[in-house]
């Protein structure tokens, strides 16, 4: 459904170091990094699309987070969601929710919610049984 993401930031080195830790947690590799624009790219390793990037706004603005937008990355299990929301606090996120069941949204719905280091709101959950 989607070809890629991508996250507008105003410290690229800082965001750069907070995103490599945290999608590791969810085994997405890194795809690219170009230090003159500056952006990055990471993958599920073995698969072109989707992709998930960050970097500088194109127009030379800052980059400001969104009211009401959130991006949702998914885990292969509960396990996955709790150490990609511990890296994310470890560096600087903000909990906006810990790891828990969600069963307002579905049985075996399980995530976690943050905010990054530019104020953008990530949900990592899982939708399998345990």
């Amino acid at each position: 459904m989607l070809s890629h993401v991508f996250i507008g930031v105003n410290d690229f080195e800082r965001a750069f170091a907070f995103y490599s830790a945290v999608l590791a947690e969810l085994r997405l590799a890194l795809k690219f990094r170009e230090e003159d624009r500056p952006w990055a790219g990471w993958m599920k390793p073995g698969v072109a699309r989707p992709l998930f990037l960050v970097g500088k706004p194109f127009d030379g603005a800052p980059a400001v987070a969104g009211n009401g937008q959130m991006i949702a990355l998914l885990a292969a299990d509960r396990a996955t969601v709790d150490r990609a929301h511990a890296t994310a606090l470890a560096h600087g996120a903000a909990c906006e929710g810990p790891p828990g069941l969600r069963p307002e949204y579905h049985a075996n719905y399980y995530g976690a919610y943050f905010r990054d280091l530019e104020g953008n709101k990530f949900c990592v959950c899982c939708h399998d049984a345990a």
